[in-house]
Order: structure tokens, then sequence, then C-alpha cells
């Protein structure tokens, strides 16, 4: 019987989900998701994950290309896409856009992390392509 491989980006997922939990534990809910996203943007630095800020996102439909019409929060290492929210609660058309610049960006995982939870492990959904 063969191992089973881990799911795509796993490790990397691991690293920043903790740096959003410490985010998280530090400033707790009620800010605006800007202030979360630069805070995470902090440690993602500081954990030395490479990551893009605000990614534009093209859509091709049929021969037409509309250019960056959309925008990631982040990106990480070209393999993940973060969506911060600061929500009261994650409605179906949040993890929509996050399915959306997960198909868009050709990442291999999406983590929609909504900071206004009173745990983040409970505002934390996760999406493999």
């Amino acid at each position: 019987m063969r191992a089973r491989s881990p799911e795509p980006g796993s490790v990397l997922t691991a690293r920043i989900i903790a740096a959003a939990i410490k985010v998280h534990r530090t400033v707790g809910p009620g800010l605006l998701e800007s202030a979360y996203r630069d805070c995470l943007c902090w440690e993602l630095r500081n954990a030395g994950l490479a990551f893009e800020r605000e990614v534009p996102l093209s859509l091709i439909y049929e021969d037409m290309r509309l250019e960056n019409r959309y925008r990631a929060d982040i990106v990480v290492k070209r393999a993940v896409v973060v969506e911060v929210e600061a929500v009261d609660f994650v409605r179906p058309v949040h993890k929509a856009q996050t399915l959306t610049y997960l198909r868009l960006s050709g990442c291999a995982v999406g983590l929609l992390m909504n900071f206004n939870a009173v745990l983040l492990k409970d505002g934390l959904h996760r999406f493999i392509a």
C-alpha cells in the first residue's frame, strides 16, 4: 500500500494559517479588512514567505481578455490565494469569490479567512483547485 501524498500546499498553508492565527490572537476581531491584510503581510514577510498583494487577475471569455478586472488580496509563492474578510459571517458569495480567484489565478489552494470570527478557525475555509 502506497503512502498517501499530502494535500497540495499543506505545509505552505499551515505556515500561512499560523501567521494568520498570530495576527488574530494579537489584535482580535473587530478591525477593518485592510488592517488584517497589512498585519498578515507583515507576518508572512517575517516568516520568509514570498507573496504578492492585490494581485490583478484577468478573465478570458471566448476570444476576449478582460484585463485586471479582479484583485486577489494575497498570493503566496504563486501557489496559494488568500482572501481576507472581516465580516459578521461568511456568505456564499465570499466562498464563490475565493473559488473564482483560485480558478483565475491558477493556484492550487485558496484560503478564505474571516478575521471577524471569535476564533479564526471558525472563519477559515480551504479550497483545493
